[in-house]
């Protein structure tokens, strides 16, 4: 396919299309022909019943680019935990401790990984006495304020057909960036977070924390395809939701086959352990949205547990996928001709000259050519619009792979030339220049301030004038606590008082009958 150039001029603001496009495009590579074994990918924001009830374990999104400040390395970010509501505590967001998180890389075509990266995390407490996250305001990693840690390892597991051929641990005892709890308790997070990022052995550099949802879309497709009408569209849906993130940074050298085959494949998946201490597979990812939208109600669970060659069973739902025929009958633009084989071509075996790797087999693997240098000036189109380091090559966090591929999913390769998007195109906070790339998180403390305050100062309480602001007055925070004490104390008498008075009547009351 010869990439075509789009202006993005007069769009059509159909948002109804949205994640039926990534979806029928990604899924057909799983069905497309039986695969070699290889583990699976697909998945998304809460698009299974099982998987959306064990968060900690869901993939939301992979993204997979060539380095912009780097380009001899490749970056990888997945994520999971969705819809992370920054002041959810006080049990705050952690990654599981049962689980292996694993990135897998395909670097010769055959749908099998040859590399895995599989990141394990364990949770550590200083204080089981406290209800609290952190104790105090938290001014680095190691700080005892901090109740709530996490450290992981990464193991580097070579493979040759589904074998294991070595075991490598290459980095131990990292620290995770915490959640981003607010403005008292972190008053300087990027601190934190440029401490959470380690360099490893080989030009290798991680990270593991919080980040915010780098994914921007309108989800409200599900109210009956926007309201029937159109009426709720252009929304983030994401906005103001963090995720949990790993981000790995490595040598071009390092995952792809040969300078000669640069072309790797990438997805992820979440294995999680039983109380027997077997791992099974709950969740996978490679493109986005594929099993949220594309797959019915009866194949969403089996999916995410499915391994690629056991997944012609779903070709149907992709060559001839429900949402188009929605569209049509609700809005009237009329459906492509089924079999979709162009999907097949594009989202499963990669771009032809791009991104398809010699003797390639269809899978659903996010592709990506590492020997495309990186753009200055990357269009939210990709490939469509004549950049060939953006989407369907990889995916950087920049990409509006919604309206990219909603546009090839109703027929922009097969002659039905359309400018269709959801009306969202770009992330609402601005991504980082350098590793890992993602925006720091929103704040738990991000929401309006009381009523009668100003910026830097403290809330009054109820209790009145008397319990003065943190540190005015001739006492300082000191008295403030005592007032508050004392005031505590007086209505700790008011409310013992009336618990007496209570009794008294009740006797009576007794008495008399």
């Amino acid at each position: 396919m010869t990439p075509i150039s789009r202006s993005g001029a007069g769009r059509r603001t159909l948002a109804t299309l949205v994640c039926g496009a990534l979806a029928a495009g990604g899924l057909a590579a799983a069905g497309a022909t039986a695969l070699a074994p290889g583990a699976a990918s697909a998945s998304s924001h809460r698009e299974a019943p099982l998987i959306s009830g064990t968060p900690q374990y869901d993939n939301t999104d992979v993204y997979a680019f060539v380095s912009p400040d780097k380009p001899d390395t490749t970056t990888i970010v997945a994520n999971w935990i969705p819809f992370e509501e920054p002041a959810g505590g006080p049990n705050f967001y952690t990654f599981a401790d049962d689980a292996q998180y694993d990135i897998h890389i395909d670097n010769n075509g055959d749908a099998q990984g040859e590399l895995i990266y599989r990141y394990t995390f364990k949770t550590h407490r200083k204080n089981g006495d406290t209800f609290l996250y952190n104790t105090g305001p938290v001014t680095s990693l190691d700080d005892p304020d901090l109740n709530i840690t996490q450290t992981y390892d990464i193991d580097l597991l070579r493979l040759h057909n589904q074998r294991l051929v070595s075991k490598t641990k290459v980095a131990d005892d990292v620290p995770v960036a915490p959640s981003n709890v607010g403005k008292a308790s972190m008053p300087d997070y990027a601190k934190l977070r440029h401490h959470a990022i380690s360099k490893l052995a080989g030009g290798t550099t991680t990270f593991a924390g919080q980040a915010d949802d780098p994914f921007f879309l309108d989800l409200r497709v599900f109210d009956l395809l926007y309201g029937g009408n159109l009426s709720e569209v252009g929304r983030d849906t994401l906005k103001g939701y963090n995720v949990n993130s790993i981000a790995l940074q490595v040598p071009n050298d390092m995952i792809r086959e040969s300078e000669g085959q640069p072309i790797v494949g990438i997805w992820s998946t979440t294995q999680r352990r039983d109380a027997r201490g077997h791992y099974s597979q709950v969740s996978r990812l490679g493109m986005p949205l594929v099993n949220e939208v594309v797959n019915p109600q009866k194949d969403k669970d089996k999916f995410n547990a499915s391994a690629p060659w056991e997944d012609a069973q779903f070709l149907k739902n992709v060559t001839n996928p429900e949402l188009p025929k929605l569209i049509e009958g609700i809005y009237k633009i009329k459906a492509p001709a089924e079999p979709r084989n162009d999907l097949v071509d594009v989202f499963l075996k990669g771009v032809k000259g791009l991104n398809q790797p010699p003797h390639v087999r269809p899978a659903e693997e996010l592709r990506l050519n590492t020997s495309i240098k990186p753009t200055m000036h990357p269009k939210r189109l990709g490939v469509l619009d004549g950049d060939n380091a953006g989407f369907p090559n990889g995916r950087r966090l920049t990409d509006d792979v919604i309206d990219a591929s909603l546009q090839v999913v109703e027929g922009e390769l097969v002659g039905s030339k359309n400018d269709l998007g959801d009306a969202v195109d770009k992330n609402d906070k601005g991504f980082e220049k350098s590793f890992p790339y993602v925006a720091e998180p929103t704040s738990g403390s991000r929401g309006a301030l009381a009523k009668g305050t100003t910026s830097g100062t403290d809330v009054r309480s109820q209790l009145g004038d008397a319990l003065q602001p943190a540190g005015s007055g001739s006492g300082g925070s000191t008295d403030t606590v005592l007032i508050a004490g004392s005031a505590a104390a007086g209505a700790a008498g008011i409310l013992l008082i009336g618990s007496g008075l209570l009794w008294w009547r009740r006797r009576m009351y007794n008495r008399a009958y």
